[in-house]
């Protein structure tokens, strides 16, 4: 079975409060920063703001297109964010920690999930730089919101 893993990192100059608080509110923030060519039909099912919150949506990439159902929880509040995926446990991790600087904060997204047979090994070779791309897009369009 593979484990496929992706993640990206950026410095923003946002207060890490601002940005956790974006991340964390799904009604008016975190459905904002998703890059609209890979994200569709955004919904909160659940909740909409912090641990507790269920939300579903498509994700379209390499062709095809994938509908999701996670499940939020906040594994250290203010400064993990971590959504699971209901059918495969596939988590998706947003770490917001001030930057060594004092200037601004360090923000990650991260991925982490198995998958078995050739499908898997195929998406360990595709899936890791595509996340990153996504990942860089969704990581500006929040240094953005939060400017």
């Amino acid at each position: 079975m593979a484990e496929i893993r992706a993640r990206m990192q950026v410095q923003i100059p946002a207060p890490p409060r601002m940005i956790y608080d974006v991340l964390v509110d799904y009604h008016r923030g975190h459905q904002d920063i998703l890059p609209k060519r890979f994200f569709q039909r955004f919904k909160v099912e659940e909740g909409g703001v912090g641990a507790g919150t269920r939300i579903s949506f498509e994700m379209r990439a390499i062709g095809s297109t994938r509908r999701f159902e996670m499940r939020v929880s906040e594994p250290e509040p203010g400064h993990i964010l971590m959504e699971t995926d209901l059918a495969t446990g596939a988590a998706t991790t947003f770490r917001v920690e001030p930057a060594p600087s004092g200037q601004g904060s360090v923000v990650s997204i991260s991925t982490r999930y198995r998958k078995g047979g050739i499908a898997g090994w195929l998406e360990s070779l595709l899936s890791p730089r595509l996340l990153r791309q996504v990942y860089a897009e969704e990581l500006e369009l929040l240094a953005e919101k939060c400017r």
